[in-house]
């Protein structure tokens, strides 16, 4: 069955999810993480939705799709590194980081490009 609208798969609603409590979390770092940990934090888990939302768009252009694909999970990715910073900084508790990494891990099974040689 075709995915209708892209907002519908349940690994956009994921990475959305992802990035509003990325959000609201963030809004108590200390205000010297602004330009840094905060911003880089917030753009790279918006950017995983954004991506999904450029590949949809090109659903019918397989080399364009699994680039916007990996760009996705390139995104969570670097997210879950800058969720890392957060721990270490002592900004997020342990509990949250588990919370955020189980979830960044559901959405790279789903964004995380296939090789099909490699099967």
């Amino acid at each position: 069955m075709a995915v209708a609208n892209f907002k519908t798969t349940r690994v956009y609603q994921l990475a959305f999810e992802q990035a509003m409590e990325i959000f609201e979390v963030s809004k108590s770092f200390p205000k010297e993480e602004t330009y840094s940990l905060t911003d880089q934090m917030r753009r790279a888990s918006r950017s995983v939705c954004a991506n999904l939302a450029e590949a949809y768009r090109k659903k019918r252009y397989p080399a364009h799709f699994i680039l916007k694909i990996s760009d996705s999970d390139a995104e969570n990715s670097e997210t879950n590194i800058w969720l890392d910073f957060s721990l270490a900084c002592k900004y997020i508790s342990d509990e949250k980081h588990q919370e955020f990494s189980l979830r960044n891990e559901e959405i790279r099974q789903v964004t995380q490009p296939h090789d099909e040689q490699s099967r």
